[in-house]
């Protein structure tokens, strides 16, 4: 069993960075402002990579810079311009689909460590064979990938190589996120980072002699979704994972908020140190599932990892996110003497709530707010100004960047 097993995940923001590094995540993974593949994202500046890179590094983490859209020939003197321009930031991967692309790296940065991302669509130990030996050093496999192919992958393809896998996230209609729905449809370039999502959009049927007659696919007054799928979670089965010989086990989501990366890394990195400190006799516990529940997401399957994905893996009725919870705040510091938690809003908050506050660590309680203090340690009533500097009585010790919710029952539109 591989017990250095990495947590990789994602980071849109250098905010992002820092809340998965300090939650559990052993790695993560961002863009640029340009070639990273999440246009939606607000991504890293050069001066915000330099400072992720540093924050990451002086904690013994690693950050991975992702290259891999599907350049045309207008985009190759700006990706040897944007290489140059990051040669000297001390990035410890750079991720890549395109073999131009890989070209460039080598020619700019001969000692840059390459992993091959799930756009190249690796599917087979030979493929994963041939990257390797021309200076790969990881593969992101494809999706579309059952447990009992990666086995099979891992040993027929050098220890040296390492693979890695998407465990949790949303999941695209086409193989491995290569998808022209969104350039055809909305003139945005999935493949350059800029797709809208038509795989979330209501369909109906038209037959070819009749246009304009719009027919439902399924029998439901709202339309069907039949491109939707269901969002990918695999905490359930972190045995079958780690002895599958992945090298990383990754999270989607770089334009999800600091909340998701937070609550979601917190969960895997619960279940995996139980594992890799227990093994033999590790028990599943369903709690982990349930703390990922508290932030957004859509119903969840096992993708291809134990068989082809059917009519279950999709949603037909709507593309709605499901959100319990409502991230209202971060803890700044915190006072051991008054027992005053000094927070930054990011939602309303109000007395008689109930929240919770979580950390790292499986760090977790619940109590009511019954007093509220502005900047000034004024008495309010509530904190409804974004990114406003309260107070508030805790009672017990908290530390910087735990985070503070509060349920919610509702859903919105993804």
């Amino acid at each position: 069993m591989n017990k250095s097993i990495e947590l990789l995940a994602p980071a849109g923001d250098l905010e992002k960075l820092k809340f998965a590094l300090h939650y559990g995540a052993d790695a993560v993974y961002i863009g640029g402002e340009i070639f990273g593949l999440r246009v939606a994202s607000k991504n890293f500046s050069y001066e915000d990579m330099r400072e992720g890179v540093d924050f990451a590094h002086i904690r013994g983490k690693k950050v991975y810079l992702t290259l891999n859209i599907i350049p045309h020939n207008d985009d190759i003197d700006d990706l040897d311009a944007y290489l140059e321009e990051i040669k000297d930031i001390a990035f410890d991967a750079y991720i890549l689909s395109d073999p131009g692309t890989f070209a460039a790296v080598k020619s700019l940065r001969p000692d840059m460590e390459i992993h091959l991302s799930t756009q190249a669509n690796t599917t087979n130990f030979r493929s994963a064979g041939f990257w390797h030996s021309q200076g790969v050093a990881r593969i992101i496999l494809a999706r579309e990938l059952s447990l009992e192919e990666i086995r099979t992958i891992r040993e027929k393809t050098p220890s040296t190589l390492e693979i890695e896998s998407f465990i949790h996230g949303a999941m695209c209609i086409s193989y491995s996120g290569r998808c022209l729905l969104s350039n055809y449809m909305a003139g945005r370039d999935a493949n350059k980072g800029a797709c809208a999502h038509p795989c979330r959009w209501e369909y109906h049927l038209v037959e070819q002699t009749r246009p304009g007659e719009y027919y439902p696919v399924i029998e439901d007054a709202s339309g069907t979704y039949f491109f939707n799928s269901k969002d990918l979670c695999m905490i359930e089965f972190i045995p079958e994972l780690v002895n599958s010989g992945l090298t990383s086990l990754k999270i989607e989501g770089r334009v999800k908020t600091a909340y998701y990366v937070a609550t979601v890394v917190r969960a895997y990195r619960a279940a995996l140190d139980h594992f890799l400190k227990e093994e033999e006799s590790y028990v599943y516990n369903p709690e982990w599932l349930e703390e990922i529940k508290k932030a957004s997401h859509r119903d969840f399957t096992t993708g291809f990892y134990f068989d082809k994905p059917g009519h279950k893996e999709q949603h037909y009725l709507n593309s709605s996110y499901i959100r319990g919870y409502d991230f209202i705040g971060i803890v700044k510091s915190y006072n051991a003497e008054t027992k005053l938690a000094k927070v930054e809003q990011r939602n309303k908050m109000s007395l008689g709530e109930t929240i919770e506050i979580i950390g790292p660590n499986e760090k977790l309680f619940e109590f009511t707010l019954d007093a509220l203090f502005d900047v000034h340690m004024n008495p309010i009533e509530s904190a409804p100004h974004a990114q406003q500097i309260i107070y508030i009585p805790v009672p017990v010790a908290v530390e910087e960047m735990d985070i503070i919710r509060k349920r919610k029952d509702e859903t919105y539109e993804g």
